[in-house]
């Protein structure tokens, strides 16, 4: 049996919750509150639920500030966001603080009861659309792979490079002159803007340029 608490400060809303949950199957809300300093309060004992369903937008201490306290007096204890609010500033703090699923109270009975489930099994349940904004809010922190405006031939000497063939190899097997590659080899470091050859591979393998 799973054990489940609510936070949240409608209260109907939250007896909607309560009915809802300990219909199901395997899930057991053992405990309500209206506040995170009463969740808190009453975290500090040893009855850590397996899953808490919090709100955002609550009087007094946010459930965002919530979640970081949560994590630390509880580490296993899943928190599953439940909110109206869907902008990306509180959806990414969430994330960050540790949130395992982002809901919003659109979502249907059906749906949250689905997405509990989901975030016990390993899951990070999120409304679709909140998951898309999720992926276009971390492509823009991927550091962006810098065009360091190598040529073809620039390319094929530098991937040759990071297979472990030396200069008189590479010049071999590109029918090109050793004093050719060399010239290659002098402007690849220039655009990298590295000294040496292990400097050039390193930088090549690392930030994906062969």
């Amino acid at each position: 049996m799973n054990t489940l608490w609510i936070v949240e400060d409608h209260a109907a809303f939250r007896r909607t919750l309560l009915r809802v949950l300990n219909a199901e199957t395997g899930l057991k809300c053992t405990r309500d509150f209206d506040s995170c300093e009463k969740l808190l309060a009453a975290l500090g004992k040893p009855d850590a639920p397996d899953l808490i369903l919090l709100d955002v937008g609550l009087p007094g201490m946010s459930g965002i500030e919530g979640i970081r306290l949560i994590k630390e007096r509880s580490p296993k204890t899943l928190v599953v966001i439940l909110t109206v609010f869907e902008d990306d500033d509180k959806v990414f703090q969430s994330i960050c603080a540790g949130a395992a699923g982002y809901l919003l109270k659109t979502s249907s009975v059906a749906d949250i009861t689905q997405a509990v489930r989901d975030a016990l099994a390993g899951g990070s349940p999120m409304n679709p659309r909140i998951a898309r904004r999720v992926l276009e809010m971390f492509s823009k922190l991927a550091p962006k792979q810098r065009d360091y405006g190598l040529s073809e031939r620039e390319k094929e000497i530098l991937q040759l490079m990071t297979t472990g063939l030396i200069k008189k190899e590479i010049a071999d097997r590109l029918s090109l002159s050793v004093h050719t590659v060399d010239t290659y080899l002098r402007r690849i470091y220039e655009k990298l803007e590295v000294n040496t050859r292990t400097g050039a591979v390193a930088k090549a393998l690392k930030e994906g340029l062969v």
